[in-house]
């Protein structure tokens, strides 16, 4: 219960935030507060649009000028046809949903077997994985390399095809973290029911454990999903073929081959789909966090 002595405990008591004077200045400072995130959040991508639909002299001329010579669709049209961004889009998306799937096939099985299973080993596999957490992304990047460029066992490259993409994304240390805990919330007594029942360990799995984890499984697609989209390093390494790169690598080759207005079209629609993507699924992601450390009775 909160007490009158610690509604006073503030910068500002409530007898001062009733004065006009006092009031009215908060007030000013949580609008100018306000724009200041307003502009600093939204501001560098209202530009981006802007010159994406303005001519290349109207962005290094009159950068912050409203359309100075009209709106230019056809910048967005030449992005599409001649920076061929249609196909380096095709390729996101298809490397995104691969590393998507991977990413949740061994991240839920493998915390499944953590949380619920618990074998004796389990502790040890889990100090391993917190370990990776640990090791800065770097450093495994060459023996990484030289594993795809001759696959143990089967001696094959996977070069210059998504397998290089989508396997090392499987291996992601923090969702496998992020999935056990939310695992570990769940109510053991669902478990012990379905085993009384003659459920085995996969229908539990399958039956329980996933569609109660929806939230927590949105969240982690939706960051998986982002990753892989502004993902530009091992892409650049493992997908030197210009037929299979994402946006990520095949925008800065745009720089030689078409006017910086086209560039900046190609970049707004780079960076239109991720925020779109993050809008229309906010709702299930800001639950699922809410939701990550506990499940609602």
């Amino acid at each position: 219960m909160t007490t009158a002595t610690d509604q006073e405990r503030s910068l500002i008591s409530p007898a001062d935030r009733k004065r006009g004077p006092v009031r009215i200045s908060l007030l000013a400072i949580q609008i100018v507060v306000l724009a200041g995130l307003v502009i600093a959040g939204i501001g560098p991508i209202a530009w981006l649009l802007k010159a994406a639909l303005s001519t290349t002299q109207d962005s290094l001329r009159r950068p912050l000028a409203l359309f100075p010579s009209g709106v230019h669709w056809q910048n967005v049209v030449d992005a599409w046809t001649v920076g061929h961004i249609g196909q380096s889009l095709l390729n996101t998306l298809l490397l995104a949903l691969g590393s998507l799937v991977a990413n949740l096939i061994v991240a839920t099985t493998a915390a499944y077997v953590l949380s619920i299973l618990r074998p004796k080993w389990g502790g040890v596999l889990s100090a391993a994985i917190l370990a990776t957490l640990f090791i800065p992304s770097v450093v495994p990047l060459v023996p990484l390399y030289l594993t795809i460029v001759r696959m143990p066992v089967v001696h094959t490259s996977l070069l210059n095809t998504y397998w290089a993409v989508w396997l090392p994304a499987a291996a992601n240390a923090f969702n496998t973290v992020v999935i056990k805990r939310f695992f570990d919330s769940l109510p053991p007594e669902l478990f012990e029911a379905a085993k009384i029942d003659g459920a085995g360990a996969w229908r539990v799995f399958t039956l329980i454990v996933l569609p109660l984890s929806r939230p927590i499984l949105g969240v982690v697609s939706l960051l998986t999903v982002i990753a892989s989209w502004k993902d530009y390093l091992w892409p650049l390494l493992v997908l030197q073929n210009p037929s299979v790169q994402p946006l990520a690598v095949a925008l800065p080759t745009l720089t030689n081959t078409t006017t910086l207005a086209v560039q900046m079209a190609a970049l707004a629609l780079t960076v239109l789909i991720p925020i779109v993507l993050f809008l229309v699924f906010q709702r299930q992601f800001l639950r699922g966090v809410g939701m990550s450390g506990g499940v609602k009775g």
